[in-house]
C-alpha cells in the first residue's frame, strides 16, 4: 500500500512575480482553495494520509495553512463562515503533515531526494501541486495511478499526449503500449528539441516511486540545466524494466504558467456555478 505522498514545495514560482516574492506559489487559490490543498486532496481520495512536504525558505504560510486557526475559528464560529473552514478542516483531521527544507534549488530529482528522510524505505507518491488534475468521472488521477502500482509493484508516472513543438518543456517518454494506455518505459528525455523528441508522451506531475529511486538519485549526475532530473534516475529503472507510463484519465492543468492558471481558474469557476 502507498502511505505516504511527497510534496517538493521549495521552488520560487519565479513566474508569478511579483505575486510570489512573500507568497508561495503552492499557496495560490484556484477559487477560494490553495493548489496544494487540491493536491492533499487528492492524495487523501487516494488513501494516503500521510503527507510530506518539501519546503524551502519563504513557505511558512504552507505549514500555517494545514494547521489550526485558532483565532481565526473563534472569530466565525457561530456565523454564516464557519462552513466555510470545513474542507481544511477535514484535511487537517485525516492527515499527518511532515516537513523538511531544500537548502538549494537543484532539480526535481534533488527535492525529492531531499524528502527521503520523511519517506524511508517503502513505496510512495509525489505530486507537483502545480499540476492541477481534475476528473469528471472515475477516480482522481493518483487513486488510478496507485491501483496501477498494486498491479505492476514498479514505479509509475503519469503522461499525456503534448503539440509535437511542445516537447521541450516535459520529460519525453518512449516505449511499449502492453495495454491500452499503459507503456513499458524505454527511453527517457528530460525536455528534448522537438526533432530530437522519442514521443511526444509527456510526464506531468503525478508520480509513484520505489524506494530504490533515492540511491539512484544519489549516483545521477547533474544534467539538463545544471539540475539532479528526476527523469535521469527513473532511466536507470527503467533499464531494469522497472516502470510503467500510464496515460491517465483526466484534465491536468500547468498551474505554472499564466496561461494554465487562468484557464483552470475557469474551469473550476464553471464547476462551481454549476453546482
Amino acid at each position: 500500500m502507498i502511505r505516504k505522498c511527497l510534496f517538493p514545495a521549495a521552488g520560487y514560482g519565479t513566474r508569478f512575480l511579483p505575486a510570489t516574492k512573500a507568497t508561495p506559489k503552492e499557496m495560490l487559490p484556484i477559487l477560494t482553495k490553495p493548489l496544494i490543498q487540491y493536491g492533499v486532496e487528492e492524495a487523501l481520495a487516494a488513501g494516503i494520509h500521510t503527507m510530506a512536504i518539501v519546503t524551502g525558505r519563504g513557505k511558512r504560510a504552507i505549514e500555517d495553512h494545514f494547521d489550526i486557526s485558532y483565532e481565526l475559528e473563534h472569530q466565525i464560529k457561530g456565523t454564516s463562515k464557519e462552513p466555510l473552514l470545513r474542507e481544511i478542516r477535514d484535511v487537517i483531521e485525516h492527515c499527518t503533515f511532515s516537513y523538511t527544507r531544500q537548502k538549494e534549488m537543484k532539480g526535481l530529482g534533488h527535492a525529492i531526494l531531499t524528502g527521503e528522510t520523511l519517506i524511508g524505505q517503502e513505496p510512495f507518491a509525489v505530486i507537483l501541486a502545480d499540476d492541477l488534475c481534475d476528473h469528471e468521472e472515475g477516480d482522481p488521477v493518483l487513486k488510478q495511478m496507485v491501483e496501477l502500482f498494486n498491479r505492476f509493484r514498479c514505479s509509475i508516472v503519469a503522461i499525456e499526449e503534448v503539440p509535437a513543438d511542445q516537447t521541450h518543456k516535459y520529460g519525453i517518454i518512449a516505449g511499449e503500449e502492453i495495454e491500452e494506455g499503459i507503456y513499458r518505459v524505454q527511453n527517457m528525455v528530460e525536455k528534448p528539441d522537438p526533432k530530437k523528441a522519442p514521443s511526444n508522451l509527456a510526464i506531468i506531475g503525478r508520480y509513484i516511486l520505489t524506494p530504490d529511486i533515492f540511491d539512484k538519485i544519489r549516483r545521477t549526475k547533474p544534467g539538463k540545466g545544471g539540475e539532479i532530473q528526476i527523469t535521469d534516475a527513473l532511466l536507470k529503472q527503467a533499464g531494469e524494466g522497472r516502470v510503467i507510463a500510464y496515460r491517465f484519465k483526466g484534465r491536468r492543468f500547468d498551474c505554472g504558467s499564466v496561461d494554465g492558471f487562468v484557464e483552470a481558474t475557469n474551469h473550476f469557476y464553471e464547476k462551481y456555478r454549476a453546482k
